[in-house]
């Protein structure tokens, strides 16, 4: 199920991380770190899903051109070709990780080439940005972007009503957005430039979960929830005269235009004591369905309605398929299929048990059929199959007794759509995964339709830990909402997530340095141990017992040799154990909500951290002392490791803005620790396999190193870093856990609050020469590769790669378009045109390319005709060779 993602981030928004305000300065004199970048190809590991899909558009005028939009997760377009999606807001960076939530999403049915996101996670001070609406005239390969003067909920309680964002179907220059917080109605006349509110709407809403609640995420006012155009009454080019805009007030839910916006009324007759999830409008035949829920979704809902509204007469027509007093759910996805408009279908999006249900009706609603019904209780009879062989974990390892199942058909189902190019295929999102089906139309036939995932490329977790262990599994994560996984293959869906037991969360895991098949991990339960142990590096789990007073998972570690284990759990002091966890012991001299982490080479030395205090066990986590070290960062937003293979070797990362903040090291088993000079913030530490040649372990942080915010790598303790993603690469906030892979010199996994796991490989070894070489001698490999192409509109990336002896510092790679492309947009990269030929020069921080090192850039460009790939590079006046 989807629980409101906020754990991973509100240390650090508590201690003003993720506020944008700049990092400490440095001490007048004191060194830059040395910056290099190196080209990574980055991917996630799989899970396929993950998280809640509350909307999901198909574009009205092409063909398989649809997108989806996540809470947390960004936006995503679909590829018809290989059935994947597409992530679109990889770019969103640190100090903008807000804009990951996605509030609404609109594709443009007069030029499909522009979609529009609106974009903001919270709307309460857990967020500090505002929201914004990006646009883009690419299909979503790049953006643009316009501020708003108020924020945005994509993860707010409602975020499954919609769509919020509305383009006009004739006049495509206009956009409707309806805002939350009692903000109003927002017009754009200029395509999404600029915004200014309809004055004249009366009515900005006034329903919130709970008004009583003091943080302001329940109590926030869910305002304007969808905009919908009837199309019948506007012509091309002229904008649409009769708009309906839903409003979260269950006395006046619907509201209407005849005059474009000018002027609007509460639509008479309405139904009073619902909300309005969506409004779907149907212009053949002249209605405007709507259902509604007794609450704003997506978790609550005990009663609801489905109404069909005549356009033309103003008549109101209860088409509920049961009666108000049968239901125990709220009705929100809605679809009308487009080829066949008197079909119309909607789901209880709040039934949670035993299961959802999906509804349909080929009669405007007169008449309506279930995806499932009781033949004798508790016996079912579906009209569907499903498998999720693609997804297993969908089953949740459970053996429920009837009448559920598993897979369950889903939950918070607010997300349902047909296509309307094609009255076979439906998609609608669960708050796990996106389902869908290409047979759809036999359920009209009398027979079954078949369901299966269709979310694969779309990576929905928020990770909250990570551990890539020396032998067994390359990888064990910690997630928000499904646990976790042990990944026996990086490119495959594991089988199934961690049970026995099976944690609501994962809030932090670890495994013995000497023996890694011992793994522990601790995480959220509503009733059960909140710890759990497996001895065969996390293949099977057993749980294990708490002390008392536990709340929820905190931190874990190992004893380097699995015999011992330390735990800081919530709503209880710090703990530990000899064997697995069936009798816990107080820790002395360590408060109470300690990070906790254990040394990789002495078995009964532990280490933690709590409000500007490191602190050291000797005996197995008995008992701890204080730390005489001074300068560490006063909060709590701190991640710290020690070192595989070296005893009392310990990395520190953290801080705030306005505090101490960056990354310390300790040899000295934490008494002493120095700051690394250059490094400005740091958020994560963690190790991975040492470079060729190298004696140290590779180090990564997500840092920012030089003013520049990423993920970097060392592979000299610290002394220079090297920046290993771009800004198409950023993921919003990776301030959760960072890792190496002690196997594979360059990998790293990175965790995301929302886009999953994702890890990166080098395309070289980016070397630390620190030998200046001004003029680059043309010793240079490309590789040039189109990873998008549309009518008239491509997408390409570049990688090149210092095949000499000596750094560069600064570059110049020119080329020449032999079908009159043109570049329209280039990252990572400065550009200039002389006719067809391209010149693409370094930026600031990737000027300095080591010998064996790669830097890459991409760009989006216009082509007529032919695409034909370029065929040679110059650098300095001398040919590159290509690969």
């Amino acid at each position: 199920m989807r629980r409101t993602r906020i754990l991973t981030v509100l240390l650090a928004l508590a201690a003003g991380l993720l506020a944008g305000s700049p990092p400490t300065a440095l001490a007048a004199g004191t060194p830059e770190a040395a910056v290099t970048a190196d080209t990574y190809t980055w991917k996630n590991a799989r899970v396929d899903g993950g998280g809640f899909v509350p909307g999901i558009v198909f574009n009205r005028t092409e063909k398989d051109l649809a997108y989806a939009r996540t809470d947390i997760g960004g936006a995503y377009r679909w590829q018809e070709s290989s059935h994947t999606w597409t992530p679109l807001l990889d770019h969103v960076g640190w100090d903008d990780w807000g804009h990951t939530g996605v509030a609404s999403i609109a594709s443009d049915s007069v030029d499909p080439d522009r979609v529009y996101a609106a974009v903001g996670t919270y709307t309460n001070d857990w967020d500090p940005g505002d929201g914004a609406v990006l646009r883009s005239a690419d299909r979503g390969a790049t953006w643009a972007r316009t501020d708003l003067p108020f924020k945005l909920g994509g993860n707010m309680p409602g975020r499954g009503m919609g769509e919020r964002l509305a383009v006009d179907p004739h006049d495509n220059d206009v956009l409707y957005l309806g805002a939350p917080s009692g903000h109003g109605l927002w017009r754009s006349t200029d395509a999404g430039v600029t915004w200014s509110e309809v004055t004249a709407f009366p009515n900005p809403g006034n329903y919130a979960q709970d008004p009583g609640d003091t943080s302001g995420y329940a109590s926030d006012n869910q305002g304007i929830t969808w905009v919908t155009f009837d199309e019948s009454t506007g012509s091309a080019g002229t904008a649409t005269k009769t708009v309906y805009v839903g409003v979260a007030d269950k006395e006046n839910a619907v509201y209407r235009s005849t005059d474009a916006g000018t002027t609007w009324e509460r639509v008479a007759g309405q139904p009073t004591g619902y909300l309005a999830h969506k409004g779907v409008l149907d212009a053949e035949n002249g209605y405007l369905y709507l259902a509604y829920s007794d609450a704003g979704g997506p978790y609550d809902g005990g009663k609801g309605r489905l109404y069909r509204y005549a356009t033309a007469t103003g008549t109101w027509t209860d088409i509920s398929p049961v009666a108000e007093a049968d239901t125990y759910f709220g009705f929100s996805g809605l679809t009308v299929d487009r080829q066949n408009p008197g079909t119309v279908m909607a789901t209880a999006y709040s039934s949670w048990w035993p299961d959802t249900q999906i509804f349909r009706s080929t009669d405007s609603g007169a008449t309506w059929t279930q995806a499932w019904e009781y033949t004798s209780y508790p016996t079912r009879e579906n009209r569907y199959t499903m498998d999720v062989s693609s997804s297993p974990w969908l089953t949740w390892g459970a053996n429920p007794a009837p009448p559920e199942q598993t897979p369950k058909l889903g939950w918070m189902t607010e997300a349902l759509e047909i296509d309307p190019f094609d009255p076979d295929r439906m998609m609608y999102g669960t708050g796990a995964t996106v389902y869908g089906t290409e047979n759809l139309t036999d359920w009209d036939d009398g027979g079954t339709f078949a369901i299966e995932p269709m979310v694969r490329g779309l990576e929905e977790t928020a990770v909250n830990d990570l551990a890539a262990p020396p032998s067994g599994a390359p990888l064990l994560s910690a997630l928000g909402d499904v646990g976790g996984f042990r990944h026996t293959s990086l490119t495959e869906v594991p089988s199934m997530m961690y049970t026995s037991p099976n944690f609501t969360s994962t809030t932090s895991l670890d495994f013995a340095e000497k023996n890694p098949d011992t793994v522990v991990r601790a995480g959220n339960l509503d009733s059960g141990p909140h710890i759990a142990f497996s001895t065969d590096n996390g293949a099977n789990w057993f749980g294990g017992s708490d002390p008392s007073g536990v709340s929820g998972g905190g931190t874990v570690a190992a004893g380097a040799d699995g015999g011992r284990f330390v735990w800081s759990p919530e709503g209880a002091g710090v703990h530990h154990t000899t064997g697995f966890g069936t009798s816990w012991q107080a820790s002395s001299g360590i408060p109470a909500g300690a990070v906790v982490e254990s040394d990789r080479v002495d078995p009964h030395t532990f280490y933690g951290f709590k409000s500007g205090t490191f602190y050291v066990s000797t005996d197995g986590g008995a008992t701890f002392t204080a730390s005489p070290a001074t300068g560490l960062p006063s909060g709590d937003s701190v991640r710290f490791k020690a070192l595989p293979g070296a005893e009392g070797d310990v990395w520190l990362a953290g801080g705030a803005a306005d505090g101490p903040y960056g990354l310390w090291h300790s040899t000295d088993g934490g008494t002493t620790f120095t700051k690394l000079s250059g490094v400005d913030a740091a958020d994560t530490v963690g190790f991975g396999k040492a470079a060729p040649g190298a004696t140290y372990q590779t180090l990564y942080s997500s840092a920012e190193i030089g003013g520049v915010r990423g993920i970097f790598r060392s592979t000299d303790a610290g002394a220079s870093w090297t920046r290993v993603n771009d800004d198409a690469h950023q993921w919003g906030w990776t301030g959760a856990a960072i890792t190496g892979d002690p196997r594979v010199y360059g990998r790293v996994y990175v965790a995301t609050n929302g886009r999953g796991i994702v890890y990166g490989d080098t395309a070289g070894d980016g070397g630390t020469d620190p030998g200046p070489d001004p003029t680059p001698t043309g010793a240079c490999e490309v590789t040039y590769t189109v990873t998008n192409q549309w009518p008239g509109g491509f997408q390409a990336d570049v990688r090149l790669t210092n095949t000499g002896t000596a750094a560069w510092n600064g570059w110049s790679l020119d080329w020449t378009f032999a079908g009159g492309q043109r570049v329209s947009r280039m990252w990572n990269a400065e550009h200039t045109r002389s006719g067809t030929t391209v010149t693409a020069g370094n930026v600031d921080w990737n000027a300095r390319v080591g010998p064996g090192a790669s830097v890459g850039f991409g760009f989006t460009g216009e082509w007529s005709g032919t695409n034909a790939e370029p065929t040679a590079f110059r650098m300095a006046g001398r040919s590159c060779t290509t690969g």
